[in-house]
C-alpha cells in the first residue's frame, strides 16, 4: 500500500504510543496525552521538507548566516471535531503557524461528509496546508476537506491522519492524487459501519471521553 505519496511513519515511539492508544483500556485522559506526544512526533516527519529562509543573526562570538523556516507561511487545518487532538502537538512544533478549521460531520445514513464550518487564514495561496484528522476511513471527510481548500489554491496540500485503512488510501487518492498522506498505520479494512479495523475506536469520543 506505500507509495510515494503514501508515507507510513514507523518510528519505534511512534508505533509504541500508537499501541497504547488503541487498547481499549486507556483513559480519556491517557488518550489524549498520547495522541499529543505522537503527534508531536509526526510532525518531524510531516515539515521535514518545509521551504527555509536564509537569515542573518548573531552568537555570543560572531554574525552568521542560517536558515530558518517561516512558520507563518504554514497552515495546519483541523477537521472538526477529532482533529483538534493532532494539531495540538503540531503547534507546540511549529507554534508559529496559522490555523484553520472546517466543521464536517458524517451523515450516519449516507456517510458522506456533511460542511457546517469553513474558516481560514487569509491570502491562502501563499501558504502550505497541512490537513490533520486522527482518522482516514471511508474518505469523504478527507476528501470534502480538501476540495474546499482548494478553491483557495493553496502552495501545497498534505493529509495526516493517525490511521488509515486501503479504502480511505484508495478513495483520498483517486481523488486527489497530488496531496501526499501520512499516517502512523495502515489497518486492514473498513466494517459495514465505516470503522477502520482493528482501529482505536472512534477517535473523536476517546479523545473528549464522549462515549
Amino acid at each position: 500500500m506505500q507509495s510515494n505519496n503514501v508515507h507510513v511513519i514507523d518510528h519505534p515511539l511512534v508505533q509504541h504510543k500508537l499501541s497504547l492508544m488503541r487498547n481499549k483500556e486507556a483513559s480519556t485522559n491517557s488518550f489524549r496525552r498520547l495522541l499529543n506526544e505522537l503527534s508531536t512526533l509526526m510532525a518531524y516527519e510531516v515539515t521535514r521538507d518545509v521551504p527555509m529562509q536564509e537569515v542573518e543573526i548573531e552568537t555570543p562570538l560572531e554574525k552568521m548566516r542560517t536558515k530558518v523556516i517561516d512558520g507563518k507561511k504554514l497552515v495546519f487545518v483541523s477537521i472538526l471535531r477529532a482533529g483538534g487532538g493532532i494539531l495540538d502537538g503540531m503547534l507546540s512544533v511549529v507554534p508559529g503557524a496559522r490555523v484553520g478549521h472546517i466543521g464536517l460531520y458524517r451523515d450516519p445514513k449516507t456517510l458522506m461528509a456533511v460542511e457546517y464550518y469553513f474558516k481560514m487564514p487569509q491570502s491562502m495561496e501563499n501558504r502550505d496546508v497541512v490537513v490533520v484528522d486522527p482518522m482516514l476511513a471511508t474518505g469523504n471527510s478527507a476528501i470534502a476537506a480538501v476540495e474546499r481548500l482548494k478553491e483557495l489554491n493553496p502552495r501545497s496540500i498534505k493529509f495526516v491522519c493517525l490511521l488509515t485503512c486501503p479504502e480511505g488510501v484508495a478513495a483520498l487518492q483517486k481523488a486527489h492524487p497530488d496531496v501526499p498522506i501520512y499516517t502512523a498505520a495502515i489497518d486492514r479494512e473498513l466494517n459495514e459501519h465505516g470503522y477502520i479495523l482493528p482501529g482505536l475506536g472512534d477517535a473523536g469520543d476517546r479523545i473528549f471521553g464522549t462515549k
